[in-house]
């Protein structure tokens, strides 16, 4: 026990120690932390009365230059806010010339849709024209007189329309008869087969429309035929052993030879051409031109028989003028004698006065020059 106690004071006055120890530490942090806060406070204070010291010049100074700064922008802003002013001018100009052209443009249109309608609405009537068959053979002659006239046939008149024939008690007429040179004739007959093709368009699918076709092909077929058997060639004097089945559109033609190909050889074995305004335009063209190389030689033979007419004439009237050249001369050796024999026997006494002082004074008499040109032949 008297061992422990010693170690007991010890540690005792070792933890008071540290104790006092302690309390003098904190009173030194204490008394470090007052005077930290005081020269915290102090250093504080001085950076806010120098930093608003300066913030009060850099204010001063931003406050000039940020008015500099303004100055400039105005002066910059400002051509742009004059040429902003001028395009929105221009976009108000171009917005009611916009308004404007748009207006138009809708009553273009309108108008436009307006004349589709009435378009479609006389097509319609067109259509329902051409089913009949008087207006559709009226129709195919006009084209077939319009081609005519564009091959240039109507100025040489070298056509006859609607000629009427009676063959076997039998009238038939076909639509147009051109005149060949040496007089021959060719016989033109104007078809106009549609409703089967008119059908076709207005088909709803393409089997149908096919099925059209083939039957417009039918039609072209059955024209040929009826056609071949009128035999026009044996009615009309001088006619080749052909007739001209017209077509009045290219369309008509394509459409039934597409469906049926052979159409053109079986016009071939009856004599029947098949024509369209295209080739019977080069046809007439070609009998134009065989008409004006005929009037060509019409003329060449008129000109030769002019030639040898006048050819003729001339040669009297150089025999003429040679009897006129020959009476001339005889008539200048008349003169010539007689010219000799009054200067010889007569004047050469008349001169005579004159020596004898007997003739008024000024008064001579001239010699008779003989003619001693000669009369030139004309004719050799």
């Amino acid at each position: 026990m008297q061992d422990i106690l010693p170690v007991l004071c010890f540690i005792a006055g070792f933890a008071l120690a540290w104790l006092v120890l302690r309390w003098r530490q904190r009173e030194a942090e204490n008394a470090f932390k007052a005077l930290s806060s005081d020269a915290l406070a102090r250093n504080n204070q001085a950076f806010l009365d120098l930093a608003k010291a300066s913030l009060a010049e850099t204010q001063e100074a931003a406050r000039g230059d940020l008015e500099m700064r303004q100055q400039a922008i105005v002066a910059m802003v400002t051509p742009v806010r004059a040429s902003l002013d001028k395009v929105d001018s221009k976009i108000q100009e171009l917005e009611k010339a916009r308004s404007g052209a748009y207006a138009a443009l809708h009553e273009q249109v309108r108008s436009l849709l307006e004349t589709q309608a009435q378009l479609r609405a006389e097509t319609g009537k067109l259509v329902t024209a051409l089913r009949t068959p008087g207006v559709r053979g009226h129709w195919g002659e006009i084209q077939l007189r319009r081609v005519v006239e564009m091959a240039g046939m109507l100025d040489h008149c070298d056509f006859v329309t609607q000629t009427t024939v009676t063959s076997e008690d039998v009238r038939i007429r076909p639509d147009l008869l051109v005149r060949l040179p040496a007089g021959k004739t060719i016989v033109v007959d104007a078809k106009t087969p549609l409703d089967a093709y008119l059908r076709a368009i207005e088909a709803g699918d393409e089997h149908s429309r096919k099925a059209r076709f083939a039957d417009h092909a039918r039609q072209v077929r059955a024209q040929i035929a009826a056609l071949g058997r009128k035999s026009y060639w044996e009615q009309f004097d001088h006619a080749p052993e052909f007739a001209v089945l017209f077509l009045p559109g290219e369309c008509f033609f394509s459409a039934a030879l597409e469906s049926d190909p052979s159409l053109i050889e079986a016009g071939v074995e009856q004599n029947i051409i098949l024509a369209t305004p295209t080739t019977l335009i080069a046809l007439l063209r070609a009998v134009a031109y065989g008409w004006r190389q005929e009037k060509l030689a019409q003329n060449a033979a008129e000109i030769s028989t002019l030639g040898k007419e006048l050819f003729k004439r001339l040669s009297d009237m150089g025999d003429h003028w040679n009897r006129m050249g020959k009476s001339l001369e005889r008539a200048v050796e008349a003169y010539n004698a007689a010219a000799g024999s009054f200067e010889s026997r007569v004047m050469v006494s008349a001169r005579k006065f004159a020596e004898l002082k007997t003739a008024p004074l000024g008064v001579e008499i001239a010699e008779l020059e003989p003619v001693e040109k000669s009369v030139r032949a004309v004719w050799e």
